[in-house]
């Protein structure tokens, strides 16, 4: 097995390419109305709050949850005489706590993608 995951790297990919992409379509969302003097769009913006409020506290509850498991892990491996994969548990860790922020992000790629103006 190569580390980081497959199912890391692709949720690390989700941010990378795009998180950009969320935040240009909602600058640019931002300055049309600003432009036409249109009506602000404050379930946007509060949502665009809220989401990373409850990403940040899924993320440290994910994370949290992990590191229990991957200690449970370790410690019956220990007890049974294997070796315990600390690449692994990083890895189960690191994908727990992205997890929360790429689901979002996904998901804002394809709600912003759909809205018309």
């Amino acid at each position: 097995m190569t580390y980081p995951s497959r199912k890391l790297s692709d949720d690390l990919a989700t941010l990378w390419i795009q998180a950009p992409m969320v935040m240009g379509m909602r600058l640019s969302q931002m300055w049309m109305t600003a432009l036409t003097g249109g009506r602000v769009n404050t379930t946007e913006f509060n949502r665009m709050i809220t989401e990373k409020v409850a990403a940040a506290g899924e993320s440290f509850i994910a994370a949290n949850m992990a590191m229990a498991e991957q200690n449970i892990a370790a410690m019956t491996a220990m007890a049974t005489g294997r070796n315990p994969s600390s690449h692994r548990a990083a890895d189960s860790i690191a994908q727990a706590a992205v997890k929360p922020y790429s689901k979002r992000v996904r998901s804002n790629v394809r709600r912003l993608s759909k809205q018309k103006d």
